[in-house]
C-alpha cells in the first residue's frame, strides 16, 4: 500500500497517464525527438575535454559529425573515465561525474566501467516511467500504482571508489527514482536490496514483503524465479501451498523483465506468476535504457527516441570488429533505418559516449512507430563457417523443435565444433542441451540435432547454402544431465547479474561444460530423466 491516500494517487495517476498517451501519440515516428536530442548532445560534448580534443562543435549538422567522429569501443574510453573517477571534471562531459555503473560483463568475461552523470541517470529515470505508464495504458487503469513494486535483482549497494560511487544497473535504476516513488512504491527497503546476493539475501526480502500489497515485480528472469520459490514456500501453511504468487498477492498485475529476453524461463514464470500478470520486456543495459514494449511481444520493442540518447545503426553486412575510420560514414540515424535489417547499435549519450558501439545487434519490425528486437551480440555470433548465426535464431530455432515434441528446454549453449580431416579442416555446431526430465517423448541427441538443422536452416540463409553445400557439417547434439548448467554457474561464473551467453564463436564454454559434464549423444535417455 502507497504512503499517501490512494484516491489521491488514483486520481493523479491517472490524469498523468492519459498527458503520457499525449505525448506518446505527438512523438510519432520519434525522428524529430532524435534530431532535438542529437543537437543536445552535440553542444554538452563539444564543451568536454574530449570534444575539444576530436573537434566537436555546437553547430556541427549530423553529415559532418558523421564522417568526422570515429566508431569506438569501451577500450577508447578506459583512460578517460579513470581521470572523471579520480575526481577531474568535465572530461566526458561538462561538470563532475559522481557515479559510474559496471556492466555485467556477460560478453567479455570481465565487467567493465561506465560514466554516469546525472543527465544519464535522468535516462534511466524515463525509462523507467515509460515502461509502468506503458503497462497502465494498455491494461487501461492505474492500479499499478497503488502498491509496491518489488525490485527482483542484484544488489543495488553502492560502492565508494576515491570521490566517486560505483555500482551496477540495478543501483542505477534504484538511484534515478523520485523521492516520490522511492517511498511510496519501490521495494524492497535499501537495508535488504542492498545486502549481498545469494539465499540470504532472497529469503530475507521474502520474509519482509509477504505482508505487502504488491503490484509489480521487477527484474531478471532469473533471479525473479529465485524470489518466486521464496515466497512460495513461506506462504505454505500445512498442506495449503499457493500455486501462484497472485494467490498471495491479488493485486500483482505486472511482471517488468529486464537484463535479457525470458527465453528459456517463459513458461515456467508465467505459471509462478500467475495466468492473469501482464508480462512486459524491456531493452536497457549499463549504457542504458534504449526500448520498452508497448505491445505483444512478437510487435518488438519501442525505441526509446526521446530518453536522452541518440541511436545510430551500422548494417552488420559492413560490421567489422576493428572499427576502421570508413564505418562511422556507413551509420544511419533512425530516419534511414529499414525493415528487416540487423544492424550493430551505436549510441552517444549524455555520460560523453559518443558513438559508442555497444555490441548488440537489433532488428527493426516496424517503422512508423521504431520498434525493434534485439537478436543477439556482435562478438556472439556464429560466424566461423560464414554462416553468420545471431543468438535470436538458435534460441527460436530450440524452442520451435521442443515445442513440436513437448520437451521443456532448461538451458542450452552452441559452439564451433571443428573436425581433423583431409585435405581441409571442417566442422559444424555443437549444442549442449538440458531438457526438464519426464517427457512423454523420449529425446535424443540424433533426433534434436536433425530437427534443429531444419529449423535453423529456414531462419538463416547463410546456414542453409552452407548446408547445401556441404561446407559445414550437420550440428552435435549432446543432452547433458540435469543441472549442469547451474554447476557451470557455480564454477565458473559467480552470481553477478550477467546473462548465460546461448553461443560463443569459440569453445571457451563447451571446454568447461566438457570438464564437468557427461553427456549423451545417442538413444539411450541418460539417469535422470529425459533429458
Amino acid at each position: 500500500m502507497t504512503l499517501a491516500p490512494r484516491f489521491l494517487v488514483s486520481f493523479v495517476a491517472g490524469l498523468r497517464t492519459t498527458r503520457f498517451a499525449r505525448d506518446l501519440q505527438a512523438a510519432g515516428n520519434g525522428v524529430a525527438a532524435q534530431e532535438a536530442t542529437f543537437r543536445h548532445l552535440r553542444a554538452q560534448l563539444a564543451r568536454s575535454q574530449l570534444g575539444a580534443r576530436q573537434g566537436l562543435s555546437s553547430r556541427m549538422d549530423y553529415q559532418t559529425f558523421r564522417e568526422s567522429q570515429p566508431l569506438v569501443e569501451h577500450r577508447h574510453y578506459e583512460p578517460f573515465i579513470e581521470l572523471m573517477a579520480g575526481g577531474e571534471t568535465g572530461v566526458l562531459w561538462p561538470g563532475p561525474c559522481p557515479f559510474f555503473v559496471d556492466t555485467a560483463g556477460s560478453t567479455t568475461g570481465s565487467p567493465r566501467r561506465l560514466p554516469v552523470t546525472g543527465e544519464m541517470l535522468g535516462n534511466f529515470r524515463t525509462g523507467l516511467r515509460t515502461a509502468v505508464f506503458l503497462h497502465a495504458l494498455r491494461v487501461g487503469h492505474a492500479g499499478i500504482f497503488l502498491g509496491r513494486h518489488l525490485h527482483a535483482g542484484a544488489s543495488t549497494a553502492l560502492q565508494a571508489a576515491g570521490g566517486a560511487f560505483v555500482g551496477n544497473i540495478h543501483a542505477m535504476n534504484r538511484l534515478a527514482l523520485s523521492p516520490w516513488a522511492e517511498a511510496n512504491l519501490y521495494s524492497p527497503p535499501a537495508a535488504l536490496d542492498n545486502l549481498p546476493d545469494g539465499p540470504d539475501k532472497i529469503n530475507a526480502i521474502a520474509d519482509h514483503m509477504l505482508s505487502r500489497d504488491v503490484t509489480l515485480i521487477g527484474g531478471m528472469p532469473a533471479a525473479t524465479r529465485l524470489l518466486a520459490d521464496a515466497v512460495r514456500t513461506r506462504s505454505t501453511r500445512g498442506k495449503a501451498r499457493i500455486t501462484s504468487l497472485q494467490g498471495l498477492w491479488p493485486n500483482l498485475e505486472c511482471f517488468l523483465h529486464t537484463g535479457a529476453p525470458l527465453g528459456l524461463l517463459g513458461d515456467e514464470l508465467h505459471a509462478l506468476l500467475g495466468s492473469h500478470v501482464s508480462f512486459q520486456e524491456v531493452y536497457a543495459a549499463a549504457e542504458g535504457w534504449f526500448a520498452v514494449q508497448d505491445g505483444e511481444p512478437a510487435a518488438g520493442l519501442r525505441l526509446l527516441t526521446d530518453a536522452g540518447i541518440f541511436f545510430e545503426f551500422l548494417p552488420m553486412r559492413d560490421y567489422d570488429d576493428e572499427l576502421p575510420a570508413h564505418l562511422g560514414r556507413i551509420c544511419v540515424p533512425l530516419a534511414e533505418v529499414k525493415i528487416g535489417v540487423d544492424y550493430a547499435l551505436v549510441i552517444t549519450t549524455p555520460a560523453g559516449l559518443c558513438r559508442y558501439v555497444v555490441g548488440d545487434i537489433v532488428r527493426f519490425v516496424s517503422l512508423e512507430v521504431p520498434r525493434l528486437q534485439f537478436v543477439g551480440r556482435t562478438r556472439l555470433q556464429l560466424s566461423l563457417f560464414g554462416e553468420y548465426v545471431s543468438e535470436r535464431e538458435l534460441t527460436e530455432s530450440l524452442f520451435e523443435v521442443c515445442a513440436r515434441h513437448s520437451w521443456v528446454p532448461v538451458n542450452f549453449h552452441v559452439s564451433p565444433l571443428m573436425k581433423e580431416t583431409i585435405p581441409v579442416p571442417r566442422g559444424g555446431h555443437e549444442w549442449w542441451v538440458e531438457l526438464r526430465p519426464g517427457t512423454v517423448q523420449t529425446p535424443t541427441g540424433p533426433r534434436l540435432a536433425m530437427d534443429l538443422d531444419e529449423a535453423l536452416s529456414r531462419r538463416n540463409r547463410d546456414y542453409a547454402q552452407r548446408r547445401a553445400t556441404a561446407s559445414i557439417e550437420p550440428p552435435m547434439v549432446r543432452l547433458v544431465m540435469p543441472g549442469i548448467f547451474e554447476q557451470w554457474a557455480a564454477e565458473y561464473r559467480p552470481l553477478s547479474g550477467g546473462n548465460f551467453p546461448c553461443c560463443r564463436p569459440d569453445r571457451l564454454i563447451s571446454d568447461q561444460l566438457t570438464a564437468i559434464t557427461r553427456f549423451h549423444t545417442g538413444a539411450r535417455t541418460p539417469a535422470g530423466g529425459g533429458g
